[in-house]
């Protein structure tokens, strides 16, 4: 009796993890189902009755774990809840002959801080290191273009 409800448990943890950590159909599934029916057969070779409640009981403990973790705020604590209250700039906020210093290197993307904003611009001549002058050339889009002042 004792193995029985061993694999029943095994199967049931088995099948858990699968739906619910791993992602995909594997091993962890086939692993839980073979532990339920190796619990159904091991009960079935004791009695016809022992076996009909162990799959009644199977049945249950599976839709009854399954229906609790979908209910319970388990896995509310497990949700990241960070909320990003930042904005990027617009482009169109920028215009030509703005200055600013190239906080990264440009090779051809980086980004620059121009009118005390933090922008992702584009290299319209190359690669620039990071601290050199620059001057927005154009704006196009939602893209800032850039050369050395």
């Amino acid at each position: 009796m004792g193995l029985i409800i061993l694999l029943i448990i095994t199967g049931i943890l088995l099948l858990l993890a699968e739906l619910f950590l791993i992602p995909g159909i594997g091993v962890a599934g086939f692993l839980g189902v073979a532990s339920l029916i190796a619990s159904c057969f091991y009960a079935f070779s004791m009695t016809v009755t022992a076996g009909i409640i162990v799959i009644i009981i199977n049945i249950l403990l599976v839709v009854g774990a399954i229906l609790f973790l979908m209910r319970s705020k388990t896995w509310k604590k497990l949700e990241l809840n960070t909320v990003i209250g930042s904005k990027v700039p617009k482009a169109d906020s920028f215009t030509p002959g703005q200055e600013g210093k190239a906080v990264t290197r440009l090779a051809p993307m980086g980004t620059a801080r121009i009118a005390e904003k933090n922008v992702e611009v584009t290299s319209t001549e190359g690669m620039i290191d990071a601290g050199t002058d620059i001057v927005v050339t154009r704006v196009e889009e939602n893209k800032v273009f850039v050369k050395k002042a």
